[in-house]
Protein backbone atom coordinates (compact mmCIF):
# COMPACT_ATOMS: atom_id res chain seq x y z
CA UNK A 1 0.00 0.00 0.00
CA UNK A 2 1.44 3.32 -1.09
CA UNK A 3 1.62 6.08 1.58
CA UNK A 4 -0.89 8.87 1.11
CA UNK A 5 0.61 12.17 -0.07
CA UNK A 6 -1.94 14.10 2.00
CA UNK A 7 0.26 14.71 5.13
CA UNK A 8 3.14 16.01 3.00
CA UNK A 9 0.76 18.28 1.09
CA UNK A 10 -0.60 19.72 4.35
CA UNK A 11 2.91 20.46 5.61
CA UNK A 12 3.81 22.16 2.33
CA UNK A 13 0.69 24.33 2.35
CA UNK A 14 1.30 25.31 5.98
CA UNK A 15 4.88 26.32 5.15
CA UNK A 16 3.71 28.46 2.25
CA UNK A 17 1.06 30.14 4.39
CA UNK A 18 3.53 31.06 7.15
CA UNK A 19 5.45 34.28 6.37
CA UNK A 20 9.18 33.82 6.66
CA UNK A 21 11.09 36.17 8.92
CA UNK A 22 12.65 38.81 6.73
CA UNK A 23 16.40 38.98 6.56
CA UNK A 24 17.81 42.21 7.96
CA UNK A 25 16.12 44.98 9.93
CA UNK A 26 12.35 45.44 9.74
CA UNK A 27 10.50 48.77 9.81
CA UNK A 28 8.53 49.85 12.86
CA UNK A 29 6.48 52.98 13.52
CA UNK A 30 6.91 54.75 16.84
CA UNK A 31 3.70 54.46 18.88
CA UNK A 32 2.93 58.02 20.10
CA UNK A 33 0.50 56.79 22.75
CA UNK A 34 2.96 54.44 24.44
CA UNK A 35 6.12 56.47 23.96
CA UNK A 36 7.09 59.11 26.49
CA UNK A 37 10.20 61.16 27.22
CA UNK A 38 10.83 62.04 30.86
CA UNK A 39 13.39 64.64 31.91
CA UNK A 40 14.82 65.73 35.25
CA UNK A 41 16.68 68.97 35.94
CA UNK A 42 17.83 70.58 39.16
CA UNK A 43 15.54 73.30 40.55
CA UNK A 44 17.55 75.86 42.56
CA UNK A 45 19.28 73.05 44.46
CA UNK A 46 16.11 72.10 46.27
CA UNK A 47 14.92 69.22 44.12
CA UNK A 48 14.87 67.91 40.59
CA UNK A 49 11.95 69.11 38.54
CA UNK A 50 10.37 66.29 36.55
CA UNK A 51 8.66 66.70 33.21
CA UNK A 52 7.36 64.49 30.45
CA UNK A 53 6.69 64.84 26.75
CA UNK A 54 4.21 62.54 25.01
CA UNK A 55 3.19 62.17 21.38
CA UNK A 56 6.55 61.34 19.78
CA UNK A 57 6.44 60.04 16.22
CA UNK A 58 8.97 58.48 13.88
CA UNK A 59 10.36 55.22 12.62
CA UNK A 60 12.73 52.45 13.58
CA UNK A 61 14.59 49.84 11.57
CA UNK A 62 15.45 46.94 13.84
CA UNK A 63 16.74 43.39 13.77
CA UNK A 64 17.30 41.84 17.23
CA UNK A 65 20.00 39.64 15.68
CA UNK A 66 21.96 42.66 14.44
CA UNK A 67 21.80 45.83 16.55
CA UNK A 68 24.40 47.49 14.29
CA UNK A 69 21.84 47.63 11.45
CA UNK A 70 19.34 49.57 13.58
CA UNK A 71 18.26 53.07 12.56
CA UNK A 72 16.05 55.52 14.42
CA UNK A 73 14.42 58.79 13.39
CA UNK A 74 12.08 60.29 15.99
CA UNK A 75 10.40 63.68 16.47
CA UNK A 76 9.29 65.02 19.85
CA UNK A 77 6.57 67.75 19.98
CA UNK A 78 7.68 70.48 22.37
CA UNK A 79 4.14 71.78 22.90
CA UNK A 80 3.29 68.50 24.68
CA UNK A 81 5.71 69.22 27.53
CA UNK A 82 4.18 68.76 30.98
CA UNK A 83 5.79 69.73 34.29
CA UNK A 84 2.54 69.40 36.21
CA UNK A 85 1.78 73.14 36.24
CA UNK A 86 0.53 75.43 33.47
CA UNK A 87 2.75 78.29 34.62
CA UNK A 88 5.86 76.12 34.50
CA UNK A 89 4.83 74.77 31.11
CA UNK A 90 4.47 78.29 29.66
CA UNK A 91 7.79 79.44 31.13
CA UNK A 92 9.61 76.38 29.77
CA UNK A 93 8.19 76.84 26.28
CA UNK A 94 8.91 80.59 26.25
CA UNK A 95 11.43 82.31 24.02
CA UNK A 96 14.38 82.38 26.45
CA UNK A 97 14.17 78.65 27.19
CA UNK A 98 12.84 76.13 24.63
CA UNK A 99 11.41 78.78 22.27
CA UNK A 100 8.79 76.28 21.13
CA UNK A 101 7.05 78.74 18.84
CA UNK A 102 10.13 78.96 16.62
CA UNK A 103 11.30 75.38 17.23
CA UNK A 104 8.21 73.21 17.78
CA UNK A 105 10.04 69.87 17.51
CA UNK A 106 13.10 68.15 18.83
CA UNK A 107 14.48 65.41 16.61
CA UNK A 108 16.90 62.53 17.15
CA UNK A 109 18.47 60.72 14.20
CA UNK A 110 20.76 57.79 14.94
CA UNK A 111 24.10 57.35 13.22
CA UNK A 112 25.42 54.14 14.77
CA UNK A 113 24.31 51.54 17.30
CA UNK A 114 26.81 49.43 19.22
CA UNK A 115 25.53 46.29 20.98
CA UNK A 116 26.58 45.69 24.57
CA UNK A 117 24.90 42.31 24.95
CA UNK A 118 21.84 40.53 23.56
CA UNK A 119 19.32 43.02 24.98
CA UNK A 120 21.27 46.28 25.42
CA UNK A 121 23.12 48.67 23.17
CA UNK A 122 24.49 52.20 22.94
CA UNK A 123 22.75 54.27 20.28
CA UNK A 124 24.50 57.43 19.13
CA UNK A 125 23.34 60.10 16.75
CA UNK A 126 22.39 63.77 16.56
CA UNK A 127 19.78 65.57 18.64
CA UNK A 128 18.36 68.80 17.28
CA UNK A 129 16.86 70.95 20.02
CA UNK A 130 15.97 74.65 19.86
CA UNK A 131 17.57 74.87 16.43
CA UNK A 132 20.94 73.48 17.54
CA UNK A 133 22.25 70.05 16.55
CA UNK A 134 24.67 68.20 18.83
CA UNK A 135 25.84 64.57 19.23
CA UNK A 136 23.96 62.48 21.78
CA UNK A 137 24.32 58.87 22.90
CA UNK A 138 21.67 56.80 24.67
CA UNK A 139 21.91 53.55 26.61
CA UNK A 140 19.10 51.36 25.26
CA UNK A 141 17.48 48.20 26.60
CA UNK A 142 15.19 45.97 24.54
CA UNK A 143 12.34 44.99 26.87
CA UNK A 144 10.33 42.81 24.50
CA UNK A 145 9.82 42.00 20.83
CA UNK A 146 6.66 39.98 20.26
CA UNK A 147 3.08 40.04 19.05
CA UNK A 148 1.02 42.49 21.10
CA UNK A 149 -1.64 40.71 23.21
CA UNK A 150 -4.30 43.31 22.32
CA UNK A 151 -5.97 43.87 18.93
CA UNK A 152 -4.84 44.35 16.24
CA UNK A 153 -2.14 41.95 17.60
CA UNK A 154 0.72 43.62 15.74
CA UNK A 155 4.36 42.73 16.29
CA UNK A 156 5.66 45.28 18.79
CA UNK A 157 9.09 46.26 20.11
CA UNK A 158 9.45 47.89 23.51
CA UNK A 159 12.51 49.80 24.68
CA UNK A 160 13.83 51.79 27.64
CA UNK A 161 16.62 54.33 27.17
CA UNK A 162 18.58 56.86 29.21
CA UNK A 163 20.81 59.78 28.31
CA UNK A 164 22.24 62.99 29.76
CA UNK A 165 22.72 66.32 28.04
CA UNK A 166 23.85 69.85 28.81
CA UNK A 167 21.14 72.39 28.08
CA UNK A 168 23.81 75.04 27.47
CA UNK A 169 25.05 72.96 24.53
CA UNK A 170 21.74 73.75 22.85
CA UNK A 171 21.78 77.45 23.61
CA UNK A 172 19.38 77.14 26.56
CA UNK A 173 21.29 79.28 29.05
CA UNK A 174 18.64 81.39 30.82
CA UNK A 175 18.02 81.18 34.57
CA UNK A 176 21.40 79.65 35.43
CA UNK A 177 20.92 80.36 39.15
CA UNK A 178 17.60 78.50 39.20
CA UNK A 179 17.77 75.77 36.56
CA UNK A 180 20.62 73.23 36.49
CA UNK A 181 22.59 72.65 33.32
CA UNK A 182 22.54 68.84 33.31
CA UNK A 183 19.32 67.31 32.03
CA UNK A 184 18.67 63.62 32.64
CA UNK A 185 16.53 61.85 30.05
CA UNK A 186 14.57 58.63 30.37
CA UNK A 187 12.62 57.30 27.41
CA UNK A 188 10.01 54.56 27.41
CA UNK A 189 9.07 53.65 23.86
CA UNK A 190 7.01 51.19 21.86
CA UNK A 191 7.15 50.68 18.10
CA UNK A 192 4.78 48.61 15.97
CA UNK A 193 5.66 46.66 12.84
CA UNK A 194 4.70 48.85 9.87
CA UNK A 195 6.04 48.65 6.31
CA UNK A 196 4.97 52.26 5.73
CA UNK A 197 7.55 53.39 8.31
CA UNK A 198 10.26 52.62 5.76
CA UNK A 199 9.32 55.82 3.92
CA UNK A 200 10.81 57.90 6.75
CA UNK A 201 14.29 56.60 5.92
CA UNK A 202 13.79 56.72 2.16
CA UNK A 203 13.05 60.44 2.39
CA UNK A 204 16.24 61.00 4.42
CA UNK A 205 15.25 64.58 5.16
CA UNK A 206 17.63 66.69 7.26
CA UNK A 207 16.95 67.31 10.92
CA UNK A 208 14.87 70.45 11.55
CA UNK A 209 17.04 73.57 11.84
CA UNK A 210 20.12 71.43 11.29
CA UNK A 211 21.79 74.27 9.42
CA UNK A 212 21.49 76.52 12.46
CA UNK A 213 24.35 75.49 14.67
CA UNK A 214 24.96 78.58 16.76
CA UNK A 215 23.30 79.03 20.17
CA UNK A 216 20.53 81.65 20.03
CA UNK A 217 20.72 84.82 22.08
CA UNK A 218 19.90 83.83 25.64
CA UNK A 219 19.00 87.21 27.11
CA UNK A 220 15.72 87.68 25.24
CA UNK A 221 12.79 87.84 27.66
CA UNK A 222 9.99 85.31 27.16
CA UNK A 223 6.66 86.61 25.98
CA UNK A 224 5.14 85.96 29.40
CA UNK A 225 7.94 87.56 31.42
CA UNK A 226 8.32 91.23 32.52
CA UNK A 227 10.12 93.60 30.19
CA UNK A 228 13.58 92.96 31.63
CA UNK A 229 16.27 90.64 30.36
CA UNK A 230 16.93 87.31 32.08
CA UNK A 231 20.41 88.46 33.06
CA UNK A 232 18.94 91.59 34.66
CA UNK A 233 16.30 89.59 36.50
CA UNK A 234 18.92 87.25 37.92
CA UNK A 235 21.59 89.79 38.77
CA UNK A 236 19.48 92.67 40.15
CA UNK A 237 17.94 91.61 43.45
CA UNK A 238 15.91 94.82 43.48
CA UNK A 239 14.20 93.87 40.20
CA UNK A 240 12.61 90.45 40.76
CA UNK A 241 10.28 88.92 38.16
CA UNK A 242 6.59 89.70 38.52
CA UNK A 243 5.30 86.97 40.89
CA UNK A 244 2.04 86.82 38.96
CA UNK A 245 3.84 85.67 35.81
CA UNK A 246 5.25 82.15 35.22
CA UNK A 247 8.88 81.66 36.18
CA UNK A 248 10.99 78.51 36.44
Amino acid sequence: MRPSPRPALIVLLAALATPAHADGPEPYAIDPVHTRVMFAVEHAGFSKALGTVSGSTGALLFDPEDWTAARLDVRVPMAAIDLGDEGWNRATLARNLLDAQQHPEARFVSSDVTPVDEDTARACGELTLRGVTRPLCMDVTLNALKRHPMPPFRRTAGFSATATLSRADYGITAWKSVIGDEVELRIEAEAVRDDDALAVFEQASPAPDAAVDAPPVADEPPAAEPDVSVDDAESRSDTPPDPTEPTP
